[in-house]
């Protein structure tokens, strides 16, 4: 099964749902072309006034579906298409959508969960949600683009500490850091996350859009133009043995071994 990104319209709001059932909502490369089709149409739908965009189940999204990354991450031709096409056209899709977006977060949010979060307008957070992206235990870093985008909305020092020492941070953590709008007990999120959008579907619509239009304008200047030198070194690590033992060992229900000399991932500007 892998999983499916849902996409109902009530009036003028719309609601995205990640669910990928057993998996925490992890993102598989289906789920992020889902993303991608969900919110173009989102935004060729002129009456929408708001979305949400929240996960099956107690929780967000915990990541990428790790299952499937065996059949791509190890090849560089693949592995760019994957960030650069599938999961980047899944971002930029929710970036580009002028409709206001708030997140409800619950449970994990992880790795893509923080990338999907970034995306979004107002974020809404139960008190017992998790923040992180471990993504070095699997051998590898988070792309360019999708590190800017974080950055932007979290923090250069959480970033820093959330890729280079594997750190889990606590809802009321984010919200200090200013990631979290509100942080409320778990079974008012629901609630506190559809206030907010009835308050934005009754404000002027053409305003909101021409908003959203001016910051992504802004944001820009940190995402869109990034050095096409670096996309074009950041994937020369997928054929390294240290990215293969990171993705490997969790499949394999093991602690990875990255003490060996011959699991050193090579550096971008000198493989």
């Amino acid at each position: 099964m892998t999983g499916a990104v849902l996409l109902k319209v009530k009036g003028p709001l719309a609601f995205v749902t990640l669910s990928h059932p057993g998996k925490l909502n992890a993102m598989s490369r289906a789920m992020w072309r889902e993303l991608r089709a969900a919110f173009e149409s989102i935004q060729q739908t002129a009456a929408l006034r708001c979305v949400l965009v929240h996960g099956e189940g107690g929780h967000f999204c915990a990541g990428g579906d790790i299952s499937e990354y065996a059949g791509f991450r190890f090849e560089e031709t693949a592995l760019r298409e994957f960030h650069e096409g599938d999961v980047w056209g899944g971002l930029q899709a929710m970036l580009d959508c002028d409709v206001p977006i708030v997140a409800h977060i619950q449970g994990n949010c992880m790795g893509a969960g923080m990338e999907i979060a970034s995306c979004c307008d107002i974020r809404v957070a139960g008190d017992t949600a998790k923040f992180g992206a471990p993504i070095a235990k699997l051998g590898f870093p988070m792309a360019p683009r999708e590190a800017a985008l974080v950055m932007r909305a979290a923090g250069e020092l959480t970033v820093r500490e959330m890729l280079l020492s594997a750190a889990f941070l606590g809802a009321a953590e984010m919200k200090q850091r200013g990631f979290l709008n509100q942080v409320v007990p778990v079974a008012e999120a629901g609630a506190t996350a559809m206030a907010y959008m009835d308050r934005s579907a009754g404000l002027a619509p053409a305003a909101a859009r021409l908003n959203k239009q001016t910051f992504r304008a802004l944001a820009q200047v940190t995402i869109g133009q990034i050095a096409t030198d670096l996309i074009a070194s950041a994937y020369r690590y997928a054929a390294s043995p240290e990215h293969r033992e990171g993705v490997t060992a969790f499949n394999e229900k093991r602690q990875p071994r990255f003490d060996d000399p011959a699991t050193v991932l090579p550096s971008p500007s000198t493989a």
